[in-house]
């Protein structure tokens, strides 16, 4: 779109704003801190919400750095008046995680004084800061001149024809700020706001759809379409996920399937094997039992044989025996003279020395002459 036709749309729906909408209640001066904070809470979603949660948080805990600790469940149940609490916790306990990784502490104010460039470089390098937030603390925080347009806004701008599909993605109007001055800023981004909330909320809501068909005609067509296709693709998304699902489920059947197959093929090639084991066992323990048979009846042929030749053997042992006998015998009788000689000469012996003795004491008794 040319930048003339773009800067009448947005004038255009400024002036239209402001006819069927009135300005909320002017925000309190708070450090740049709650600023950010308060950003978090607003993004699509009514002020008296934001205020409302962002005084639950003050009071159900001591300091932001206990918020920080805290889980996203029981931040999301402090939070839970909000449209969507749990996607709000989440995004207000980022933002405290990313600014103190980047500050190490949560008091801000000295970048007030800073060049502006630099404090926003330094919030733009958070991962987790998005467009809304960041020009909100701008707009409010660090008196810089940006509009703040959250996702509730970029469907008007959308539906209007003042933004692109593809600007609408990246959350960026370009010549937004040029045609709205700075001294209308806070004006025109809080009606716009307030619009897009209502818009978001109810589909059919009166207000703003003859807002949008009063800056461009057929809006509220092209919004309805618009949401048409945007539930198409979330429907087509909700299909894909279930059929990837489907999907792996039915992979991870085959497999199991495929696994438990294996194992019980695993199972009975194990059985065949024990039974093959055993069928071999029983085999060697035949043929062991036939080699013992075997061997027993050829030691029994054997001591048969043995017997035979010992039987005729006894008769010539007999014989043997009787002529040691009879040389034993003669050998005796010869044993039994000797002795008898030997004895008798002794005898003999005995007698002569006896004989002897008595003659000497027989000359020993004699006088002396």
């Amino acid at each position: 779109m040319a930048a003339s036709n773009r800067a009448k749309l947005i004038t255009k729906l400024h002036t239209e704003l402001k006819k069927k909408y009135t300005l909320p209640p002017s925000q309190p001066s708070r450090p740049l801190l709650e600023h950010l904070l308060y950003a978090c809470l607003l993004q699509d979603a009514p002020y008296d919400l934001a205020d409302e949660g962002l005084a639950k948080c003050e009071q159900e805990f001591f300091d932001w750095n206990e918020v920080r600790v805290t889980t996203v469940t029981e931040l999301t149940q402090v939070l839970s008046g909000m449209p969507d609490p749990a996607k709000t916790a989440r995004r207000l306990k980022e933002i405290l995680q990313a600014v103190f990784e980047e500050f190490y502490a949560f008091d801000l104010d000295h970048l007030k004084k800073e060049n502006l460039g630099k404090a926003v470089a330094r919030f733009e390098s958070m991962p987790v800061m998005t467009p809304f937030v960041l020009s909100y603390t701008i707009q409010h925080g660090l008196g810089g001149h940006s509009i703040p347009v959250d996702y509730a806004g970029m469907v008007i701008m959308l539906s209007t024809g003042i933004a692109s599909q593809n600007e609408a993605a990246d959350g960026k109007i370009p010549g937004l700020e040029r045609a709205i001055p700075k001294n209308k800023a806070v004006e025109f981004s809080a009606l716009l706001h307030q619009a897009g909330v209502a818009l978001l909320l109810d589909h059919n809501d009166k207000k703003a759809r003859a807002l949008i068909d009063a800056v461009a005609k057929g809006s509220s067509e092209r919004y309805d379409e618009w949401e048409a296709s945007k539930k198409a693709a979330i429907r087509r998304v909700k299909k894909r996920r279930r059929e990837e699902k489907a999907a792996a489920e039915l992979e991870a059947e085959a497999e199991a399937e495929v696994a438990k197959q294996a194992k019980a093929k695993k199972a009975s090639s194990k059985t065949d094997s024990a039974k093959s084991k055993a069928g071999a066992s029983t085999t060697k323990k035949s043929k062991s039992d036939g080699k013992s048979a075997a061997s027993g009846a050829k030691k029994s042929a054997e001591k048969k044989s043995a017997v035979k030749p010992a039987e005729t053997k006894e008769p010539a042992k007999k014989k043997v025996t009787a002529k040691k006998a009879d040389a034993e015998e003669s050998s005796g009788t010869a044993t039994k003279k000797s002795s008898k000689k030997a004895s008798g000469s002794s005898k003999s012996a005995t007698t002569k020395a006896a004989t002897k003795k008595s003659t000497n004491r027989k000359l020993s008794k004699r006088k002396p002459r």
